[in-house]
């Protein structure tokens, strides 16, 4: 796993509105959702809450990539790819629990281990 650059970690602070999780299933289909309870984890996981995954679930299970994708207030996007893990205990479950708000379930924590990252057509990492 890779940290997360200084600019991206700066843009993931002023971050504007929901996020863009993607996976994708055995036969490759792609799948997108916005999710807005998300956080990074020791600055080269980005968690992502699963509250009503069906599919994204499906589809880590299976072990899939994926990627977040993100804009930040200056209209700057960045989109952060890796490894998917799903976990349902131990230290990025009991973050993901710390800032998921409780009117959500937070069945487990999907979490992205920092592999690539991109500006646009820039590569950041």
């Amino acid at each position: 796993m890779a940290q997360l650059p200084d600019v991206v970690k700066a843009a993931w602070e002023r971050r504007k509105g929901a996020a863009v999780f993607a996976t994708a299933d055995e036969p490759s289909l792609p799948n997108a959702i916005y999710v807005t309870c998300v956080g990074v984890f020791e600055g080269d996981t980005v968690v992502v809450a699963d509250n009503y995954f069906d599919k994204t679930r499906r589809n880590i299970k299976a072990g899939c990539q994926g990627s977040i994708l993100f804009m930040a207030e200056n209209q700057k996007t960045y989109q952060i790819k890796g490894t998917i893990t799903y976990h349902t205990t131990g230290p990025v479950f009991d973050f993901m629990k710390s800032w998921n708000p409780d009117k959500h379930p937070g069945h487990a924590a999907a979490a992205l281990a920092v592999e690539e990252v991109y500006s646009g057509a820039e590569k950041l990492l």
